[in-house]
């Protein structure tokens, strides 16, 4: 019998994207098994159009105070098959990092061989999966992902890379160049989670995401420990189309200098991959005085460019040195960002 897949899912507030997501995986010509779809407690009517286009049959309850699971059945388009769809719809927003660490869990708890893990705005093309099935017997492989291809048609190199455990800042991967993308197969260190499958066996030795990092880099720490055990490959041939927003900002102007600033009322999202990046470092990094030598140089670069262009400037330094001394001390409270900002 061939190795069972189940695609992991997280998805919040994009409700469109999702259902093309979800057209994408039941088109594969080499079908999936089963969908885990997180539902990270959307406010847009996401179960709602789930619900009209045939993918649940029945809404969940209001007011949830624990995550909600029911099982659907939704059918391959290519054969027929069907799918089991877990749709869990969770009672609070658990960030990409929460969603997956559910998905993981659940689809491992269910028995599946491999899990296949994507956000709402990732769109395999129809032949992705099989192209990848191709190293599913190779005993070594723990991880296996495809060339992520934004909108435009551009390779997103950023998705994938190898890691730098020397020079972390201002990012601990370093992405491959374009012309291993010429390879048939091309060993890495870290893959984002839009479209990386991952193996049983690994689950089984490493666990799952880490929930506490809630967004940023918990899918660089989820391939660390993935490359503990075994490879994780690079399939060229093997697409995902990446739907993802282009950086959002406010143009600010200071003796010439332009630059793309974050709005006050988005602040609290940088906190994260500075806070996940530090905790990364501390661990991680192979020279610990190079760390903090790179680390002090950066903080002094990001207040110097709040001091130039950006409004509420006690504020916003106050913010990001929190960032940093929770990073360094393993401080996990995804509530404080928000309070940090917004409370006296």
């Amino acid at each position: 019998m061939s190795d069972s897949v189940c695609a992991v899912v997280v998805t919040y507030n994009r409700k469109n994207l999702l259902i093309e997501c979800l057209e994408a995986l039941r088109k594969q010509t080499r079908p999936i098994q089963g969908i885990y779809l997180i539902d990270n407690a959307s406010t847009d009517g996401t179960p709602e159009l789930l619900l009209e286009k045939g993918y649940i049959s029945e809404l969940p309850p209001q007011n949830l105070k624990e995550p909600w699971e029911k099982d659907f059945i939704i059918q391959n388009l290519t054969n027929g098959e069907e799918i089991k769809l877990h749709y869990v719809r969770m009672y609070e927003n658990t960030g990409g990092a929460g969603g997956f660490y559910e998905g993981v869990k659940r689809g491992y708890e269910r028995g599946y061989d491999w899990l296949w893990l994507m956000d709402d705005d990732a769109e395999p093309k129809e032949d992705a999966l099989e192209n990848l099935s191709i190293y599913f017997k190779n005993s070594n492989i723990v991880g296996l992902a495809g060339t992520v291809f934004v909108p435009n048609g551009a390779v997103a190199i950023n998705h994938r890379g190898r890691i730098n455990f020397k020079n972390v800042f201002p990012l601990i991967q370093i992405p491959l160049q374009l012309e291993e993308y010429q390879k048939q197969a091309v060993e890495i260190d870290m893959a984002s989670f839009v479209g990386l499958l991952v193996k049983r066996y690994a689950i089984k030795k490493i666990g799952f995401p880490k929930k506490d990092f809630f967004i940023h880099h918990d899918d660089v720490e989820y391939c660390i420990r993935l490359r503990s055990i075994g490879k994780i490959l690079l399939v060229p041939k093997s697409i995902i189309f990446h739907k993802e927003a282009s950086k959002k900002g406010v143009e600010k102007r200071f003796l010439g200098m332009r630059k793309l600033r974050k709005d006050f009322n988005e602040y609290w999202l940088t906190y994260y991959g500075i806070r996940n990046l530090v905790w990364l470092g501390k661990r991680y990094s192979k020279s610990k005085v190079l760390f903090y030598f790179q680390m002090f140089k950066t903080l002094l670069r990001q207040i110097l460019g709040i001091i130039l262009f950006d409004d509420n400037k006690l504020k916003r330094i106050k913010f990001i040195i929190n960032a940093y001394l929770d990073g360094l001390q393993g401080k996990f409270d995804n509530n404080k960002p928000k309070k940090l900002l917004y409370n006296k």
